[in-house]
Parts: structure tokens; C-alpha cells; sequence
């Protein structure tokens, strides 16, 4: 069976037109996070992973930085429990293998931190605010070997 949706890893070129009303929808409008704190410098340096339904649209997003962290992870309200996230997350630790990174960070936010741990990332410190909002860093060991 097919998934109802396919996620590609791109450059930012290729993902800005995606990404941003994904984060926008998430982030700025159901979060509350400022519109100023959502945008940064660092999209152009970024693998872009981007989850299309099979009309095309964008359902959601995330991102890794090439200090191995992974970010933005957004899913659209309406595809969330439908394993988009984990197919989008999936895709981004793949890439982070290919790159021949040795573990991956994310900053996940608390009421997030059970799905992250499914997907083998450990709770490292204490709880933090980002945007108003309660994180924890985790991490994942990656397998070695198979980056180029």
C-alpha cells in the first residue's frame, strides 16, 4: 500500500515555496511564535525535507542544519497523526547518515518529546523556553559507516 503522501529531501530554492506557508501555518499562527523569530539566516544552508500530499500540496516540513541539528519540523494540523512527521524525520536522520554525521540534536518541544523517543532520540538537560514555548534538547547516535 502507498502512502498518502511522498517527502523529498531539497534545497531551500526548492523548498521555500512549501516550507514557509507549512512553518507559517504551524508556527506562527497556531503557536503564536513571532513571525520574527520564525525567519532566519539559516534556510539557505539547510537539507529541506518537504511532505507533499498526491494533489502536490505541501503537508509538512522540517529541516537539517550542517551542524546536525534538526529543526522546523512542522505537519499541518490536519495530516498530524497520519505519519507524516515520522516520514519527514525519518528522511532528515537518512540524510544526516549520508552526510556521514555521527549523531543528530533537535530542540523538541515538551509535549513532542514522546515522539522523538519513538524514533530513538534521548533527553539530554533541563527543559528550556524557545519562543514562550517549553523544549528539551535531545539526541540520536547515527549509524557509522555509511555517510560518503
Amino acid at each position: 500500500m502507498s502512502l498518502p503522501f511522498e517527502v523529498r529531501i531539497v534545497d531551500w530554492e526548492a523548498a521555500r515555496a512549501d516550507a514557509r506557508p507549512v512553518r507559517e501555518a504551524v508556527f506562527v499562527v497556531e503557536q503564536k511564535v513571532p513571525l520574527e523569530m520564525e525567519w532566519d539566516d539559516l534556510d539557505p544552508v539547510c537539507d529541506h525535507a518537504i511532505a507533499r500530499d498526491t494533489a502536490g500540496r505541501a503537508i509538512g516540513t522540517g529541516r537539517l542544519l550542517p551542524d546536525a541539528r534538526i529543526g522546523r519540523m512542522a505537519v499541518l494540523a490536519e495530516w498530524r497523526g497520519r505519519g507524516v512527521g515520522a516520514a519527514i524525520l525519518g528522511a532528515l536522520v537518512d540524510r544526516a547518515e549520508q552526510r556521514g554525521m555521527k549523531q543528530v540534536t533537535l530542540h523538541a518541544q515538551t509535549h513532542a518529546a514522546g515522539f522523538y523517543a519513538r524514533y530513538g532520540f534521548v533527553a539530554e538537560g533541563d527543559v528550556f523556553m524557545e519562543a514562550d514555548i517549553p523544549h528539551v534538547t535531545m539526541t540520536r547516535t547515527l549509524a557509522v559507516g555509511r555517510g560518503s
